[in-house]
């Protein structure tokens, strides 16, 4: 039925939407949330105002519909946002019930009405401002700031940040994850695709969240990022992974809107650990960053490792300490960064549209080259 008429739409027993809170239906090209609670229907529109979520596959909390994507939410009968959101709302549609039917009013009864947001400082275009180049580093490493121990990965990390700032002049700083308070990923992307947005969902709902500090030097501030993880069982430390997650807005960023945030950047690792397996380790880290956009120089990771039967962790400790040669590695990581950073800078070339689509692009090639591995 056409969604320009005015006519009541029949859109089957009462007893299909009597049965559970919320259902989804189709009027024409129009989705509508259909909702039942105390014996009352009601009905709005399917589409959320903020991302297009589908709040017919969302919730019922009192008389509020909860987008399954971002948890926005918007009065069953009328539409309207929760209180102080109420400039946010919905079309909302008559329903009425005949004959053991129940029927929908194609035309909406009140429209949708968005209230002005401001966009997020985040959300910004990606600009590189005049300088000096910028690195900063980032510790992986757990620790229980009442009790903090010492962190070989991050010792060396800030041996390498001095260095560039004293001899290369190069601006840094230093961020800690355990000094941070974040949400871990909540999988917005498994439930769609587009429900995964830029800047992080859980970063625009979420004030006390923490992680805005790591996003805004990676995208926006930093030429360089020097990694430094711990190894944890073979792996990079759980720190790491719960901000990889986080950064996979930034990548999923190219495979939703072929829009890259990485543009001329650089990435370098330091891997210690008591324990072996730091080629694993790297391999992770190289296989993650470059898949976000970052450039690597050669021999991008330093690292250090006693290997599995080691487990007299204060030689461990006592090793990289003492060790003039992890040091002047530290440094050269970091001056072989800065001086790929430079080049990259220097020449200022943005991707074509082949490296921004990324995978995309990849794919496109192999579906017209079947020669193509």
């Amino acid at each position: 039925m056409p969604d320009t008429t005015n006519s009541w739409f029949n859109a089957g027993p009462v007893e299909t939407f009597a049965g559970k809170a919320l259902t989804e239906i189709s009027l024409g090209k129009t989705k509508l949330a259909i909702s039942h609670s105390d014996g009352v229907f009601g009905a709005i529109s399917n589409i959320c105002n903020h991302a297009g979520g589908p709040l017919g596959q969302g919730r019922l909390d009192g008389e509020y519909v909860v987008c399954p994507w971002h948890n926005w939410k918007f009065h069953r009968l009328h539409g309207k946002g929760e209180p102080g959101f109420e400039d946010d709302a919905v079309p909302s549609h008559e329903v009425k019930v005949e004959n053991g039917r129940l029927f929908v009013r194609a035309t909406p009864a009140t429209a949708r009405s968005k209230k002005p947001h401001a966009p997020h400082p985040l959300a910004r275009p990606v600009k590189r401002e005049p300088g000096a180049i910028r690195v900063v580093g980032i510790s992986t490493t757990a620790q229980d700031p009442a009790n903090p121990r010492y962190s070989t990965s991050e010792a060396l990390l800030e041996v390498a940040l001095k260095h560039v700032r004293e001899h290369l002049k190069c601006e840094t700083q230093l961020i800690k994850l355990s000094e941070l308070k974040f949400r871990a990923c909540e999988g917005y992307y498994s439930k769609s695709a587009h429900a995964c947005t830029w800047p992080c969902s859980i970063t625009q709902m979420d004030e006390a969240d923490q992680l805005t500090p790591v996003y805004e030097a990676i995208v926006h501030w930093a030429d360089v990022v020097l990694m430094a993880t711990p190894i944890r069982w073979g792996q990079a430390s759980s720190l790491y992974f719960k901000m990889a997650e986080r950064l996979n807005c930034v990548q999923n960023q190219i495979t939703i809107k072929d829009r890259v945030l990485i543009q001329n950047k650089v990435a370098s690792f330091i891997i210690t650990g008591g324990q072996d397996n730091i080629q694993g380790v790297a391999g992770q880290l190289l296989s993650f960053f470059t898949e976000l956009g970052f450039h690597v120089p050669q021999f991008p990771f330093i690292a250090h490792s006693r290997g599995w039967t080691a487990e007299d962790m204060e030689k461990n400790i006592a090793a990289v300490q003492h060790s003039a040669e992890l040091r002047e590695g530290a440094c050269a990581l970091a001056e072989r960064a800065v001086n790929l950073a430079g080049m990259l800078i220097e020449s200022d070339q943005p991707c074509d549209k082949t490296q921004r689509g990324g995978r995309k692009a990849h794919r496109l090639e192999v579906e017209t080259n079947p020669t193509t591995p």
